[in-house]
């Protein structure tokens, strides 16, 4: 049950990490998976492409497709309602991370 509850944690943590770098710039998704990897964690396609889809089905990402050595490449942007959702996102967090750290 413990491993549901962290997979559940973390990919919540996936889907604030994807808008805040969709903020910064647009992002693809083997880009990201590296991204990712850089940060520890190991995600397969098929699991950060429904990502994708369920953030840009919600309204907070935006698709661009973009011809890129004869291969059509999707770029995921944020938008404004997703740039409200990581305002929010990232206040609760760093509310989280200033309590976890209290010293008793």
């Amino acid at each position: 049950m413990s491993n549901i509850i962290f997979r559940d944690f973390l990919l919540g943590f996936i889907k604030i990490h994807i808008l805040h770098h969709a903020e910064k710039e647009p992002i693809f998704g083997m880009e990201f998976q590296d991204e990712l990897k850089r940060h520890g964690y190991n995600i397969s396609f098929g699991t950060l492409y429904p990502i994708f889809h369920k953030l840009e089905k919600e309204g907070y990402l935006k698709t661009v497709k973009e011809n890129v050595n004869g291969k059509i490449r999707k770029y995921y942007t944020i938008t404004k309602t997703g740039k409200s959702v990581l305002k929010q996102a990232k206040i609760k967090a760093n509310e989280l991370v200033a309590e976890l750290n209290e010293v008793d």
